[in-house]
C-alpha cells in the first residue's frame, strides 16, 4: 500500500481555503508584493503604462502613477485576482520557454484560434479575467504535455 505523504502548510495560510481577497487586511497584506510583482512583469514584458492598466481592469492613468511610486494603499479583489492570473501566466510562459521568448509571447501575434491571430495581450486586455483566466489553462496544458 503506497504512503501518502502531505507538503507542510506555508507560514500564514491555510490550505483547505482559499485566501479571502475580499477581505481588506488581506488586501492590504498582499498590495506590495503584488505590485512588485506586476510592475517588474510589465517591464519584462515591454508594456506601455496603458497595457499594464488594461491588465488591471482599466486603472485609471493617475492610480496606476501612484502605483508604480508605491503610494497605492490597497488593490481590490479583481485587482488581486488579475496580478494573481498575470504571475502565474509570466512563470507558466517562464517554464515553458527561454527568457527572450517567454517575455515576448505576449506581445506576439498568435495563429491559435482562441487569439484570433491577435496577441495575447489583446485578448486578455480585451476580454478581461476570463481571457487571462483561459491564456493561464492554455499554458498549464501545455506545461502538462497536453
Amino acid at each position: 500500500m503506497a504512503t501518502i505523504t502531505t507538503q507542510p502548510a506555508v507560514v500564514g495560510f491555510s490550505w483547505p481555503t482559499a485566501v479571502d481577497l475580499s477581505n481588506r487586511d488581506v488586501q492590504q497584506r498582499l498590495t506590495p508584493a503584488a505590485t512588485r510583482g506586476l510592475l517588474k512583469i510589465a517591464k519584462a514584458w515591454d508594456l506601455s503604462s496603458e497595457g499594464a492598466r488594461l491588465l488591471l481592469g482599466g486603472m485609471s492613468t493617475g492610480s496606476f502613477y501612484n502605483l508604480t511610486k508605491g503610494a497605492v494603499r490597497k488593490l481590490d479583489q479583481d485587482q488581486l485576482t488579475r496580478v494573481s492570473l498575470v504571475i502565474g501566466i509570466f512563470k507558466a510562459l517562464n517554464i515553458l520557454y527561454s527568457t527572450r521568448l517567454a517575455d515576448k509571447w505576449i506581445s506576439l501575434p498568435n495563429t491559435n484560434p482562441m487569439f484570433g491571430g491577435e496577441t495575447p495581450l489583446h485578448y486578455m486586455q480585451q476580454g478581461g479575467i476570463p481571457a487571462m483566466v483561459r491564456v493561464r489553462q492554455l499554458l498549464d496544458a501545455r506545461r502538462g504535455g497536453k
